[in-house]
């Protein structure tokens, strides 16, 4: 069910509830935020007094919307005499038009108020429900209302104007109008986001697009992305219209870095507009032979914040790649440690694997190059502070048990890593997937090594690393008696042996023995993991299962593609098309926009995938998974000069076809089962 309504343009973006308003809120972000901190927590609009109710929203775009309104409750819409189109956008600051049309063949007169505030909530201060320590103040001028927030060099304001004469008091604006029959009456109001820096200024002054953008420029942005992309021709609508979402979706959530002033990719809203280590990366993979041009920036602000001293607040380590990047006011003050945090063991394997990936599709050896020194540093780091126990495997236990991340792998919330009896293992934690990850960055490093470092005895090195990790992990992680891979280890070496979906991650990495590979499958595939829309995080009759449990039940698409990812590599080509299938399925009924997540209840027991309540949405590698399961359908994997094509196509998606525009492959096609699987080359 429908409760909120939200435009973005980058990190910058607005959360409000059905009728276009703004309350405070410290349970969910609703608000105008941008870079971590919100500024409108009220934004009410009454008209005599009176709610306005929405008769209809289009919010078609992602960077503007508009509210159809009427005043009074829903009884009386159909004797409405007035009513009000309420049309905002977004682009670094916040604009809005309001247009009150009178119905009648009389003239009225009409009082419109906009109750406006600000609390200036850090994103942490609302996740966590903490008081602000600063101070609000406001200032009233012509047509003009100030609010102010200090706390020592912490300054941020929001300035809102209007463009018609107003009264304005600290709470809003009221406008009091005198309506022709049958006229109208606009004005238009602009909330000014500015985030003082150390010298005075709004901090995004000197970025190259200066924190403010206008619609056009955003809509031509739009539009510039979606012709780089590859056109897809298919005879399957889920598919065309959850490519096209997801294009649109990945062109929103791009930002600039006040850091390095670089356009990034978002995480996700309304929790993580902001760099992500893990995210960024495995979206960089999803989209990558697509939208190529959207990787170097991450890979670049990954290598350039990488880790170089032992920081246990921040849970730094030398090698070590950031886990998450944050601007606001509590990880200034060091009240977080995201300035930036490093808490996560998988996004360091994860960097030197979209590096190598990077290189094959696109050719660029020259970043490879320059990139030595950090991905020799994050190898290492595989192997010494990410190896606590000495145990040959990557552990991860925080430094900083008061405000760092229990868990570390992509299931970061804290009961995600259970044995099948729902009990919690203690600390260190070494998950499945992260070996994985570990052993394709070691033959990935191998392959630069070798083929751009001019190292040969580094790469042996590698490689025999590589194959003895394989082997002692296939040792100790396998469960003879159930034919699956445990969760984790826990300190004591022992199998953590609940069911999850991690399992599929090792498919994609390639650790999997061979033999080995069909009981996993079985097992994704099964009725425990597989719900018909996609495969569970976890399984169903496991100790700690909840299909509405954000990492222990429910079913999350960018997980889904990255196993099916891993089935298409193993050869199992009808098993990734039925996750291709369940996803795009799922795609219609979220307007072909996956969530983070949705619940894990049955296929059989819903006719639609049930949302999960408070899921990011629009998050980016979730608008990367079509992507990405467009290139499991394809088969599309580079291969030296040329390209390997060897479909997954499930059963009745009919014609599928990529023509790339930019001329690094052909036109790349397959048409469902009937034609059947084949192998051929395009030139890359």
């Amino acid at each position: 069910m429908r409760e909120r309504v939200s435009i973005l343009d980058g990190n910058t973006f607005l959360v409000s509830d059905v009728r276009g308003n703004i309350e405070p809120s410290f349970d969910f972000p609703t608000g105008l935020f941008s870079f971590d901190t919100r500024f409108l927590s009220t934004w009410v609009l009454t008209l005599n007094g009176q709610f306005l109710h929405a008769l209809s929203i289009d919010d078609a775009e992602s960077y503007r919307t508009r509210f159809f309104m009427v005043p009074g409750e829903p009884t009386h819409y159909l004797d409405a005499k007035v009513s009000v189109i309420r049309s905002r956008s977004i682009g670094g600051s916040l604009d809005e038009e309001l247009r009150v049309l009178n119905h009648e063949g009389r003239e009225v007169e009409l009082t419109v108020r906009l109750d406006i505030g600000s609390d200036f909530a850090d994103l942490f201060e609302i996740k966590h429900g903490r008081q602000k320590k600063g101070r609000v103040t406001t200032a009233v001028g012509e047509n003009e209302l100030r609010l102010v927030y200090r706390r020592d060099r912490f300054h941020r304001e929001s300035v809102v104007n209007s463009s018609m004469p107003c009264r304005v008091d600290e709470a809003g604006m009221t406008f009091v109008i005198r309506l022709d029959p049958h006229g109208e009456w606009v004005t238009s109001l602009h909330v000014a986001t500015v985030i003082y820096g150390a010298r005075g200024e709004d901090a995004r002054a000197a970025l190259p697009l200066g924190g403010q953008r206008s619609v056009g420029a955003i809509r031509a942005e739009e539009q510039d992305l979606i012709k780089r992309a590859p056109t897809l021709g298919c005879d399957c609508q889920p598919l065309a219209g959850a490519y096209q979402r997801s294009l649109k979706d990945l062109a929103a959530l791009r930002y600039e870095s006040i850091t390095l002033g670089v356009r990034l990719l978002a995480a996700g809203l309304p929790w993580f507009m902001t760099l992500f280590g893990r995210d960024s990366l495995l979206t960089s993979l999803q989209v990558l032979p697509f939208l190529p041009d959207l990787v170097k920036p991450t890979i670049l602000m990954l290598a350039g914040l990488q880790g170089s001293r032992l920081d246990d607040f921040r849970d730094e380590e030398p090698g070590k790649i950031l886990h998450e990047l944050r601007y606001g006011e509590t990880a200034g003050f060091e009240e977080q440690p995201h300035s930036p945090y490093y808490g996560s063991a998988d996004s360091t394997p994860l960097f030197v694997i979209l590096l190598d990936e990077y290189e094959r599709w696109t050719g660029d050896a020259r970043l490879v190059r320059e990139l030595e020194a950090p991905a020799r540093a994050a190898l290492a780091w595989l192997d010494t502070y990410g190896d606590l126990l000495g145990s040959g495997y990557v552990w991860y236990e925080t430094r900083n048990p008061e405000t760092g991340l229990q868990n570390q792998c992509w299931k970061d919330s804290w009961d995600s890593i259970s044995y099948a009896d729902g009990r919690l293992p203690g600390f260190p934690r070494a998950t499945c997937e992260i070996q994985g990850y570990a052993y394709d960055a070691k033959l990935r490093g191998a392959r630069l090594a070798r083929t751009f470092w001019n190292d040969p005895v580094y790469a042996d090195q590698l490689e025999r690393e590589a194959a003895e990790l394989k082997e002692r992990f296939n040792r100790d992680f396998w469960l003879p008696d159930r034919e699956y891979y445990a969760l984790a280890l826990d300190p004591d070496g022992r199998p953590v042996d609940a069911l999850a979906s991690n399992m599929g991650h090792l498919l994609w990495s390639g650790i999997v023995d061979e033999p080995r590979a069909r009981p996993v499958v079985e097992h994704l595939l099964g009725p425990r993991l597989f719900s018909g829309w996609g495969v569970r995080t976890l399984a169903s009759d496991e100790g700690r299962y909840n299909p509405i449990g954000y990492h222990v039940g429910t079913v999350w698409p960018f997980d889904n593609s990255i196993i099916a990812w891993g089935l298409w590599r193993y050869g199992f080509r009808e098993e990734a098309g039925r996750i291709c299938d369940a996803m795009l399925s799922a795609s219609r009924f979220f307007d072909g926009r996956l969530p983070e997540a949705f619940a894990g209840y049955d296929r059989d027991l819903t006719d639609y995938p049930v949302q999960y309540p408070t899921a990011c949405s629009p998050q980016a590698w979730s608008a990367g998974t079509p992507l990405l399961l467009l290139r499991v359908m394809l088969g599309l994997e580079p291969h030296g000069e040329h390209l390997i094509i060897d479909p997954a196509v499930p059963e009745g998606m009919g014609r599928v076809e990529l023509l790339d525009i930019r001329g690094r492959w052909g036109r790349v096609d397959a048409l469902g089962r009937s034609r059947g699987p084949h192998n051929g080359t395009h030139g890359h």
